[in-house]
């Protein structure tokens, strides 16, 4: 059977892209950050079958180990802190761990690999994040980057290492350029999530109102279950490449916003939402929407799940783990 190995396997795409990896026969192996790590009990308990390895991004050695034990024919390297507010907090910690930890991981695979560094398919989590202010609308593969954050700036630089290791060495490196995508799985602290768990509360009278920044800034949102089988289709082709993974429509915190509140029932949600400047970002990425032509005519990917039906999915989910007491 195929093996493959997920870093972020604790993250949202990672806990779905190692369902989809079971599902397909694969040996699925997963990198996990500390022997106490808070997400442990979740990976083993949804995905059971999954072989965990500690190890760090930032530790090329412990990365080394994990190449050695999993002897994956895939790797997808889906770690990264991810938090776009955090990153301006903690701006050394991101770069470290989204930018350099990109280089380790692409080093630990070509070592790995040995004499043949094409053997092992690597995937790289890029993000629409990198566009940030937007030269062209939609973005497209081609379009100029200009990250306004230091998370963006971080993948940019994650996704120029590895256009390189596959142009200097070989590798069957591709990049994933994947515009926002949302799930269930979300953590709390993500926009989307904060809405769908505060609208389910609120219908539920458990929650009063919600604080939030920006309500228009828009984004291209898609369904994370979606993008992990385009990560894996894009593993799969004889050449690698690079990929925008994105719906092509565009929605506002608005829209979201009058979606989740329809869903249980509220039209007029003015009185429930508040804004605190505390939330607004130092330099806004305004207005993402993603060119998929080239993954669709390429790798015959789809998105199937609609903007409607994910927001729909969010709040169900958070009103039956707020009646659960999660």
């Amino acid at each position: 059977m195929p093996s493959a190995l997920i870093t972020g396997i604790t993250g949202q795409d990672g806990l779905y892209l190692a369902e989809l990896l079971l599902e397909k026969g694969y040996d699925v192996h997963g990198l996990i950050r500390g022997q106490n790590n808070p997400r442990r009990e979740l990976v083993e308990n949804l995905v059971p079958d999954v072989t965990l390895h500690n190890g760090d991004l930032t530790d090329l050695s412990s990365l080394m180990r994990a190449m050695r034990d999993a002897d994956p024919d895939e790797v997808y390297n889906l770690g990264a802190i991810s938090f776009v507010a955090y990153s301006w907090e903690n701006a050394f910690v991101t770069s470290d761990v989204t930018g350099m930890g990109v280089l380790n991981m692409l080093e630990a695979v070509r070592l790995h690999a040995g004499d043949d560094p094409s053997r092992i398919h690597f995937y790289q989590a890029s993000s629409s994040e990198m566009f940030g202010k937007v030269q062209e609308v939609p973005q497209s593969e081609s379009t100029l980057l200009w990250p306004r954050s230091p998370y963006g700036v971080s993948k940019v630089y994650g996704h120029y290492m590895t256009i390189n290791y596959r142009e200097s060495y070989g590798m069957h490196a591709s990049s994933g350029i994947l515009f926002n995508h949302e799930s269930p799985r979300r953590g709390p602290e993500f926009v989307t999530r904060k809405i769908s768990q505060a609208v389910a509360r609120i219908s539920l009278g458990l929650q009063d109102d919600i604080t939030l920044g920006n309500l228009d800034s828009r984004r291209d949102w898609g369904f994370a279950g979606d993008y992990v089988e385009a990560m894996w289709r894009m593993l799969q082709q004889d050449q690698a490449d690079d990929y925008v993974i994105a719906t092509g429509e565009t929605w506002s915190i608005r829209d979201y916003l009058d979606l989740a509140f329809r869903h249980i029932g509220i039209d007029d949600w003015a009185h429930l939402v508040k804004q605190d400047p505390r939330f607004m970002r130092p330099a806004e990425v305004e207005l993402l929407i993603g060119d998929a032509s080239k993954a669709k005519d390429r790798l015959g990917w789809t998105p199937t799940v609609s903007f409607a039906e994910l927001v729909a999915m969010m709040v169900d989910a958070d009103i039956a783990a707020a009646k659960a007491g999660w």
